[in-house]
């Protein structure tokens, strides 16, 4: 499955991703999205889309849009920056949705 839609900035990404139900903005701690004040294992949660921004002039200004869904019906977007890296199991955490991601998606 290919991606439908290409917004041509962060902002538009997100606005029409919320515009299609996708409601929390999450932020991703160790293991867990959390928005709200809540927090919800990362494992529950699938990647539906991604957008990837990369800086023209400038490399750190490269972004990646995540539209996550999960089973249970929660939806958010959760929006990763440039070294992102910083938290080790954070970045595992990104490794194993895009896995999940890419086997739902047929692509390698």
């Amino acid at each position: 499955m290919k991606q439908k839609f290409h917004y041509a900035t962060v902002t538009e990404a997100t606005e029409k991703l919320q515009e299609q139900g996708f409601d929390l903005n999450f932020s991703l701690e160790g293991n867990h999205l959390k928005a709200d004040n809540e927090a919800y294992p990362a494992e529950d949660f699938e990647i539906v889309d991604l957008y990837r921004y990369e800086g023209v002039t400038d490399p750190a200004d490269e972004a990646t849009v995540y539209a996550l869904a999960s089973a249970a019906g929660q939806k958010g977007i959760l929006v990763t920056g440039y070294g992102y890296s910083a938290d080790a199991q954070a970045e595992d955490v990104l490794k194993q949705l895009h896995y999940k991601y890419q086997q739902k998606n047929g692509e390698q």
